[in-house]
């Protein structure tokens, strides 16, 4: 089985070598626009070669979709131009409407499954994959019942197999969900470490003061602005949606702290904690 992986970065070379894992007779083909990434790609054991997109896609029986979402939207109609006839194409994308949107007016739209893994890490490029990141994660499918049930049943048995656990929504409810639990704490991170780098003008003061806690907040502000500026275009009804919601919050908590009302703040953050309940409850299951 021909397996080519468009974008060989951290979601794209993670999946490879997790299906390495399961199906080691596996061929991968590897597509990227560094020539830097496909020769780490291929010396990391990520792929077996790289090939341009032309050569690559017509010779794969899997075509995986792992560059940003704006290359995504642009690419879903050019891969399904050139597949084989029985050749099955899925993306990896974070935003999932205008990536559906793209693919239904073509002809071999069945060929094509949505697919978002709910896994990732600040880190970009073949460097940062990791066999590890996939397993026992997430993943959602949309618009299923638009693709063939053998490409659908081929990407539910690939995701199974690297343990993945698989849920099902529309692409809409699936925006506007990760639109709060996901791309929000990108945004919110992302102003963060600005704040502190506009106002903090010592570099050594945010260095020997940045606590753990300051750490693992700003993490997600050093993920990649290539990968997270066209999710945030993408979705941006939604993520301007709950970004207002959580202005508004804040804009609430500065209150309780200019008027050092301690009552409302201890209640504020006591709600707040209600969140380790709820995401042990998932944990567990």
């Amino acid at each position: 089985m021909n397996t080519s992986i468009i974008g060989i970065g951290l979601l794209g070379g993670s999946y490879a070598l997790s299906l390495r894992d399961k199906y080691p007779k596996m061929h991968f083909i590897g597509v990227d626009a560094s020539e830097v990434h496909g020769r780490l790609a291929v010396a990391k054991g990520i792929i077996d070669e790289v090939l341009p997109l032309e050569m690559a896609v017509p010779q794969s029986d899997l075509v995986v979709l792992a560059v940003p979402v704006n290359h995504i939207v642009d690419l879903v109609p050019k891969v399904l131009d050139l597949i084989p006839p029985k050749a099955t194409v899925v993306d990896l994308g974070s935003t999932k409407r205008l990536i559906c949107e793209a693919a239904d007016s073509h002809p071999n739209r069945q060929r094509f499954v949505a697919a978002h893994p709910m896994a990732g890490t600040e880190n970009s490029g073949p460097s940062a994959a990791f066999r590890e990141l996939l397993p026992e994660k997430n993943v959602i499918l949309c618009d299923t019942q638009k693709s063939a049930s053998d490409s659908l049943a081929l990407v539910e048995a690939l995701f199974k197999d690297i343990g993945m656990k698989i849920h099902y929504m529309s692409p809409e409810e699936h925006d506007l969900h990760l639109a709060y639990v996901s791309h929000l704490s990108h945004v919110t991170s992302f102003a963060l470490g600005y704040t502190v780098l506009e106002k903090e003008k010592d570099e050594q003061n945010i260095f020997d003061m940045a606590s753990t806690g300051f750490s693992s907040t700003v993490r997600l502000a050093k993920s990649s602005p290539a990968m997270w500026a066209p999710i945030f275009d993408q979705n941006r009804e939604n993520l301007s949606r709950a970004l207002g919601d959580y202005i508004e919050f804040l804009k609430e908590y500065k209150t309780y702290i200019d008027t050092r009302d301690v009552n409302a703040s201890f209640g504020f953050m006591q709600r707040a904690n209600d969140i380790r309940r709820v995401l042990s409850g998932i944990d567990k299951k």
